[in-house]
């Protein structure tokens, strides 16, 4: 059955490589809820978080050969691209005087507000980072689930920056260890 799985992921990426719509919107079916779901925890308006949204997926079709399955998984770069964008989002808000990035402590989740999202906790992903050591899964709760660039989590924290760094890759190692066996389906 794994293998199945595994074929159906190449000749999806595949297609994606070649312009195919019909996998782009399959790409959507499958990602949308839970990429939505991770962009809305950062940005937390909902205008915003759809224009997010839009913007994520216009820049997975554009950089799809950009994609190097043997750094990763499609899911795992289309979040980096849909956190990155959401952060993105933030920033120009806060530029422009809209709105302040509140502190991790708090933050609000509002995402039971979107039932079209999808919850993080769906995924695994949540309980997967809890079993982490303390110094990983707080580094990772900041990156992931609060938005924070790594610069941020340093000086809220009050840690080098490199440290942040260093246990951010760790941790992510360890989560990709934890994670092998998770199906990219959703």
């Amino acid at each position: 059955m794994l293998e199945k799985e595994e074929i159906e992921y190449q000749r999806l990426v595949d297609e994606l490589r070649k312009g195919k719509h019909a996998a782009f919107e399959k790409l959507y079916d499958n990602y949308s809820s839970a990429l939505y779901g991770v962009i809305f925890r950062i940005v937390r308006k909902e205008d915003e978080a759809i224009d997010a949204m839009q913007e994520t997926f216009v820049k997975i079709w554009k950089k799809i050969h950009a994609f190097d399955s043997s750094k990763g998984r499609l899911y795992t770069w289309m979040l980096n691209i849909a956190r990155n964008t959401a952060i993105d989002k933030v920033r120009k808000i806060k530029r422009e005087g809209k709105v302040q990035i509140q502190s991790f402590e708090t933050f609000v989740n509002t995402s039971n507000l979107h039932k079209t999202s999808m919850n993080v906790d769906h995924l695994g992903l949540k309980e997967t980072v809890g079993k982490l050591d303390e110094d990983h899964k707080l580094i990772i709760e900041y990156l992931y689930f609060g938005g924070y660039t790594q610069k941020e989590i340093s000086d809220e924290l009050g840690i080098p920056l490199g440290t942040v760094k260093t246990r951010a890759r760790n941790g992510l190692k360890k989560l990709r260890k934890m994670m092998t066996n998770f199906i990219f389906w959703i």
